[in-house]
């Protein structure tokens, strides 16, 4: 787990192919200070196990459905991208829940700079708009950002100047291609409304037409989520 606070830029060093997938080492000082093989780390939001690390560099190996939902196959030596260390117990949970697991990728509608900050607006796919919520959570490339705006199928996120500066999202522009997370509360309220309670599993003889969840669309009205 993560919480979208960047830890440091770190530069793609190279990319080789593995199978339909890359192995992909990473140039960094700050995440590689007591990282070691199989721990997790955030690449521009998608969470990758660890294969071989040293004091200034360490490999993840990105499979076929990591290199399908997110960016990381179309990364470039060069390229710079926001690293997270997964969140140690005990520590402060100053963005929101991250999981890693990126949802889809975003398209960057525009960037414009304001007197104290920077709107970035991000369009996505429609099937993809009822887990946005304004002033909700999302996560923009491995960053805890608030969703400022939400029209149709872009959302705008207002940037302030200390995270422009120490996360590579400042190196967006119209086109670029983002990583996408939304926020797992919302996920997992959606599948409960959808499949209902686990009721059935300690009264197995009662008919799936007596089935009901406990959640409802009235029961979340009267706790206030209306």
């Amino acid at each position: 787990m993560f919480t979208g606070l960047i830890e440091e830029i770190g530069t793609i060093r190279s990319l080789r192919p593995q199978g339909h997938g890359f192995r992909i080492s990473v140039t960094a000082k700050t995440v590689t200070q007591g990282l070691k093989v199989d721990d997790s780390v955030s690449i521009n939001g998608a969470c990758q196990t660890v294969v071989r690390c040293d004091d200034s560099s360490f490999d993840v190996e990105a499979v076929e459905e990591t290199i399908l939902k997110t960016t990381l196959g179309k990364f470039q030596p060069g390229r710079r991208v926001n690293l997270e260390r997964a969140l140690q117990v005990g520590s402060r949970l100053g963005g929101h829940i991250v999981q890693g697991h990126v949802d889809t990728r975003g398209t960057v509608r525009a960037v414009q700079e304001q007197s104290t900050s920077w709107l970035l607006s991000v369009d996505f796919l429609h099937e993809f708009a009822r887990y946005i919520v304004p002033v909700g959570s999302i996560c923009i490339d491995g960053v805890s950002l608030t969703a400022a705006r939400v029209e149709q199928d872009t959302l705008t996120v207002a940037v302030i100047p200390h995270t422009w500066t120490h996360t590579a999202l400042h190196e967006c522009s119209a086109g670029s291609l983002v990583n996408l997370e939304f926020d797992i509360i919302g996920k997992y309220v959606e599948r409960l409304l959808l499949f209902g309670n686990a009721d059935h599993v300690h009264h197995t003889s009662q008919t799936a037409s007596h089935k009901t969840s406990g959640i409802t669309e009235e029961w979340l009205t009267t706790m206030g989520f209306g």
